[in-house]
């Protein structure tokens, strides 16, 4: 536990000094921003290291993420849309905080084993972790179908839209200008993706939810012997 603490008060001081740098030396932001984003996911999963889990549990969030990470490299054919903002915030309204952040973070990683990994895969595993973080904390909002729904199409404009502020930070100069030709530049892909997210879930977000809720209470049963 102390030591998992220590991890992720070192990832976070070495997050803050690669921002420094990226602040300090504009010219080096591509190199900056990956270290940013390395250092917040081996936060990420010390933090979730500190927390209760079991063998089942793991099992469930490994097997989500595999589901999540296949529907994006079935979907790849077309452009923006893939199922995993919606598999992640089912999973973080259904099951947790930590298990949400954990299947986006996984889902991406394991996605980009196949489609092609680079220096955007930790911005996307950070992206889809927060999709998951946005699930569990908007929880009590996202039980009726076109609330889930909604919210899965508008994290899929802030996914999309946070994937080309890092795009404009690592490849562009830093005016303005140069910022809203890169969001021009992906807007039918950022809606592709967003309208996917809001077909999808429509489809299918609530009974993926109360199907993960039912697994969530089997997993935390305690059998008591009398």
């Amino acid at each position: 536990m102390r030591s998992a603490r220590l991890v992720v008060l070192g990832a976070a001081a070495t997050a803050f000094a690669a921002a420094a740098w990226l602040a300090a030396v504009p010219d080096d932001s591509g190199a900056s921003l990956l270290v940013v984003a390395c250092a917040l996911i081996v936060g990420l999963a010390a933090w979730f290291e500190t927390g209760p889990g079991s063998a089942k549990e793991l099992a469930l969030i490994a097997s989500l993420a595999a589901v999540a990470a296949a529907g994006r490299v079935l979907f790849a054919a077309v452009p923006g849309v893939q199922p995993v903002t919606v598999v992640v915030v089912a999973t973080g309204a259904a099951l947790g905080l930590r298990s949400g952040v954990a299947v986006g973070v996984l889902a991406a990683f394991v996605s980009n084993l196949f489609l092609g990994q680079g220096p955007w895969t930790p911005w996307q595993m950070l992206a889809w972790g927060g999709c998951g973080a946005v699930g569990a904390l908007a929880a009590p909002l996202l039980r009726r179908r076109l609330p889930f729904a909604l919210a899965c199409c508008i994290l899929g404009f802030g996914f999309s839209a946070f994937m080309d502020l890092w795009t404009w930070l690592a490849f562009f100069p830093h005016t303005w200008q140069a910022l809203t030709v890169t969001w021009a530049r992906g807007l039918w892909f950022d809606a592709a993706h967003a309208v996917g997210n809001l077909v999808i879930a429509l489809a299918v977000g609530p009974e993926l939810r109360r199907m993960l809720e039912r697994y969530g209470r089997r997993l935390h049963t305690e059998v008591v012997w009398a």
